[in-house]
């Protein structure tokens, strides 16, 4: 009798698993930069569809553990939903375009939001769990607004690399192929034109739910400093947009400098704010 096979356990399934993966697919990704080869693109393709593909198994586990979906279950699963986005896009892109070396920026960003999430809240808000359709709504224009913001400031570190290396007549790095400046440029602006609008709509959302919320038995007032960073925050990032829409024609280095510093502003204050309140959504 050959002894049965053993059942695979969705549980066993740990953040571990999809950040080793990661780390890994970063790795053969960095390989690339000492010898371009079709195999550690492809090895760095596969990993991180394993990653992907982990990190999909485990937040369906939760999801179904708390009886929400992942964007409202906690901070944690939260921000993994974002490091998944993220992933999927890179995947996404290198099956259209194999010679863009974008693994080498996005997978950093993806393995920080990974990391981050094992400090931040695992718990659900009852805030949200109560106003489920709202609570809803506000993570997910949220965390589309967030997409947005990273891609605007990887387009951006990746237009003034590439404006330096044109600028000094240098020729491409064997394995960091970039876009062209145009197309960087172009991307830019549309992240930014995205990411704003939808980042208001969560202030809105977040505002009214902070007011729905008085009725509950767990009020968040609005005068509490998570929300007044978070309005420095947003507004840094609306006078971004509208110097964009409004403004005169501007060269694109101004630009790439001026959205790189705003979305990396944006980015590292809400990260740290997450890690110092333990929750996206206004929870202590």
């Amino acid at each position: 009798m050959f002894p049965a096979p053993l059942a695979f356990e969705w549980d066993n399934v740990t953040v571990a698993c999809f950040l080793s993966s990661y780390l890994v697919a970063l790795g053969f990704e960095a390989a690339q930069l000492l010898k371009q080869h079709s195999a550690s693109h492809w090895l760095a393709l596969g990993m991180a569809v394993a990653g992907l593909t982990a990190q999909s198994i485990y937040l369906i586990v939760r999801s179904r553990a708390a009886g929400m979906p992942p964007l409202l279950s906690s901070t944690h699963d939260w921000l993994l939903v974002l490091a998944w986005l993220i992933v999927l896009l890179y995947v996404f892109v290198e099956l259209l375009d194999r010679r863009v070396a974008l693994g080498l920026f996005v997978m950093p960003i993806v393995l920080i939001l990974v990391g981050l999430s094992r400090f931040v809240s695992a718990d659900p808000n009852p805030n949200l769990v109560r106003l489920r359709g709202l609570g809803m709504f506000h993570a997910s224009v949220l965390v589309l607004g967030m997409v947005g913001v990273l891609t605007s400031f990887l387009m951006s570190v990746m237009y003034l690399l590439q404006h330096r290396r044109l600028k000094t007549r240098r020729g491409e790095t064997e394995g960091l192929r970039l876009l062209s400046l145009a197309k960087l440029s172009r991307i830019n602006w549309w992240g930014i034109v995205l990411a704003v609008p939808l980042l208001t709509l969560g202030m809105a959302t977040g505002v009214w739910l902070s007011y729905l919320s008085a009725s509950t038995d767990s009020p968040v007032g609005l005068l509490r400093w998570q929300f007044v960073v978070s309005g420095i925050v947003w507004l840094t990032m609306g006078a971004l947009f509208l110097w964009l829409l409004t403004g005169r024609a501007h060269s694109g280095r101004i630009v790439a400098w001026r959205t790189m510093c705003a979305c990396g502003f944006l980015l590292v204050t809400l990260l740290l704010l997450q890690l110092a309140s333990g929750g996206v959504h206004g929870t202590g």
